[in-house]
């Protein structure tokens, strides 16, 4: 990829990724609850998801799930069911990311946990596919060999996502810092709970 074509593709890339989304809220939910530290696990399941949708939409395959959208409607309410689900555990001080006054014990969500939600985020969202579909294939020079340019722009939406993601999560720690000064524990659960059935119902409905 030249400079001038790189000069487009980032900072492009850069404000797809910074305008706020499912995604983005997530990150930022979870840097309330569960900090950022914690929150990196779903980040690396989301960056997974994300990689796989740029990777299938510029060899065209997205081009025919989209044509045939039964799976991603399976995706969709199963995946904003269950986010919706632990939004309302998060609201009523309860599950595994809800955060915990002192005192309470309980085993936090695992790795495993946050990687598939992050995961599942990411590849459930239509809006997404066509997004990659509509803008990474006109980066893409047909007089260069075509795997080289995909590892290269992949990894410059990844190192841009990533980047994003953490902005999102450390505003939320800090959202978390101010409030939890105090003491408004439930406040900040149903705040986050709030925010994550919101991104149930963006999931399913979007």
């Amino acid at each position: 990829m030249n400079f001038a074509l790189l000069s487009v593709f980032v900072p492009t890339f850069f404000f797809v990724s910074i305008t706020p989304g499912m995604c983005m809220t997530l990150a930022m939910t979870l840097g309330m609850t569960i900090g950022v530290k914690r929150s990196l696990w779903m980040m690396v399941g989301e960056l997974a998801g994300v990689g796989l949708v740029a990777t299938l939409s510029s060899i065209g395959v997205a081009a025919l799930l989209l044509n045939y959208p039964t799976i991603f409607i399976i995706f969709k309410y199963v995946g904003g069911a269950y986010l919706a689900y632990i939004g309302v555990l998060m609201w009523l001080s309860r599950g595994k990311m809800a955060i915990k006054a002192d005192g309470d014990s309980g085993r936090p969500a695992s790795a495993f946990e946050l990687m598939s939600q992050g995961f599942i985020t990411a590849i459930a969202n239509p809006k997404g596919w066509a997004f990659f579909v509509a803008l990474l294939p006109p980066f893409l020079v047909p007089e260069q060999p075509l795997a080289q340019q995909l590892v290269s722009l992949v990894a410059i939406i990844l190192t841009l996502e990533f980047a994003c993601l953490l902005i999102y999560a450390s505003g939320g720690r800090t959202m978390r810092t101010l409030l939890m000064q105090s003491g408004n524990v439930r406040i900040m659960n149903r705040i986050a709970g709030t925010l994550m059935v919101g991104v149930g119902i963006w999931l399913a409905l979007g």
